[in-house]
């Protein structure tokens, strides 16, 4: 329901697969998928190469929401994943309001007791 692109700051190959990332999220997932920017090591600015304009201005062309993070600091992960999770509640909410059903990537059955054991145990399952 929800992408985090993640390139680091300190790699300039890392964001330039960004577009192809995205190009591979509009061949094979929902169109409806939420997605963000994360900029990640943002704590080591001597060894930066990709500006915080460049990123902002990458996630401003797909029109997608912007985040530097420092996983290792624990600087602004958790803003991040929270923005994407927001996103994606008002999606399913403003789904529900428009369809009056489950909303837009929402799962379309509910499994039974029977059901939900036998799916538990599998590694994978279909709906």
């Amino acid at each position: 329901m929800g992408i985090l692109l993640v390139y680091d700051v300190t790699d300039e190959t890392s964001f330039n697969n960004i577009r192809n990332w995205m190009r591979n999220i509009e061949q094979h997932a929902s169109e409806t998928v939420n997605k963000i920017l994360v900029g990640n090591k943002c704590d080591m600015d001597d060894k930066r190469v990709i500006p915080t304009a460049r990123g902002q201005a990458l996630a401003d062309e797909f029109g997608i929401p912007f985040f530097e993070t420092s996983a290792k600091a624990n600087l602004k992960v958790e803003e991040a994943f929270f923005s994407v999770a927001r996103e994606i509640k008002q999606r399913l909410t403003a789904g529900k309001e428009g369809e009056g059903g489950a909303g837009v990537g929402a799962p379309a059955i509910k499994l039974g007791k029977e059901q939900k054991s036998k799916a538990s145990k599998s590694k994978c399952c279909s709906t």
